[in-house]
């Protein structure tokens, strides 16, 4: 009995035996004559098979199924001749205008059409056999989608980051929440975007809002039946305004670019020919702007028609027109400003053509 008893537990159900109790101790026994004139009492006919409940391993554990959906389920057995099954609830006779039996030869089935939450809780099957008794436990839990949370809150805006705070729902739909999820919607498009999923506190601050919007959050509860059907709305929205910017200029000191005249390229000597223009150049670097004077063997020669002056980003040139033969010689350019006076030369000698 003690291997049978092993086996059965093995497999999912507990066999009991069933124990005299103290009345038919005390019950007075028939005598021999009494027990002749009587008629003979017809006997049970022998257990050729002890009870047991073959549970199937996915019913070891709890049952989930949600609200609306079918329970229908199909637990194997054994037991010779025919043993009795028992379903309980909770340890309470069944609903029969709600879950329905079916006992066969080698198994019994519980059906419920379109489960409801009240369906849930510990169903148990009894497998009885004379004074012995099989039994198996089945878990049930019928879920559905939570309830949204109470309410939210926008608790402060800073830059581009604000900060909610909600509670959670009164219903968790009859499961454990898995989270949260928070979205935004700009009021300029009202469309609603994910921000958190999944999200296990009730309080967080959404970033990287974009300035000059306006947005709204709301919130939805989550468990293995998806999400809320609603979602509260903060009632304030989040203005996300450009913050005034204040520049300030460090003083600094005034860098002095004045400085006197000073040539970078001098004049170069040149030969030229009779009737042939002919161009000087030098370049002059001055602040402020200085005085281009030019001179011909030290005399001035501005206002020369025949010579042309000009100045431009420091580059000073002399054109010479149709020079002849007296005007070969020292050429001169100075450059005056307040702060001083600088002069370049150069020779130009003017040849008859061959």
């Amino acid at each position: 009995m003690e291997a049978a008893t092993a086996l059965e537990v093995a497999s999912g159900s507990t066999l009991k035996v069933k124990e005299a109790s103290p009345a038919d101790a005390d019950r007075p026994q028939a005598s021999p004559q009494q027990e002749a004139g009587s008629p003979i009492p017809q006997l049970l006919p022998p257990i050729e098979e002890h009870p047991k409940i073959w549970l199937p391993r996915a019913l070891r554990q709890t049952y989930i199924r949600k609200v609306g959906e079918a329970v229908n389920l199909l637990i194997p057995f054994q037991g010779k001749p025919r043993p009795r099954a028992i379903w309980t609830h909770d340890g309470c006779a069944l609903d029969t205008s709600r879950v329905s039996v079916r006992h066969g030869e080698r198994d019994s089935i519980l059906f419920i059409r379109e489960a409801q939450r009240a369906d849930s809780g510990r169903y148990q099957l009894h497998v009885q056999l004379g004074g012995l008794e099989a039994t198996a436990a089945i878990d049930i839990l019928v879920i559905e989608r939570p309830g949204p949370p109470q309410s939210i809150k926008l608790l402060d805006v800073w830059g581009s980051s604000a900060t909610l705070e909600w509670t959670p729902p009164q219903d968790t739909g009859n499961a454990a929440l898995l989270g949260y999820t928070v979205q935004k919607a700009d009021m300029k498009s009202g469309l609603w975007f994910t921000v958190l999923e999944r999200y296990h506190h009730t309080s967080c601050t959404v970033s990287n809002l974009i300035v000059g919007n306006s947005y709204a959050f709301r919130v939805f509860a989550e468990n293995q039946c998806g999400l809320s059907e609603t979602a509260p709305i903060t009632a304030d929205l989040a203005h996300i305004q450009k913050a005034a910017t204040i520049y300030k200029t460090e003083g600094f000191a005034q860098r002095d670019f004045s400085e006197a005249p000073k040539f970078t390229q001098p004049l170069a000597d040149c030969t030229t020919v009779i009737g042939y223009d002919t161009q000087l150049f030098c370049c002059v670097r001055a602040s402020p702007k200085p005085k281009i004077i030019w001179l011909k063997n030290k005399m001035d020669i501005q206002g020369n028609p025949k010579y042309r002056a000009l100045t431009h980003l420091g580059i000073c040139s002399l054109e010479i027109r149709k020079p002849g033969p007296f005007d070969g010689g020292i050429y001169t350019c100075k450059a005056v400003n307040p702060l001083g006076e600088a002069s370049v030369d150069c020779r130009v000698d003017v040849k008859a053509p061959n």
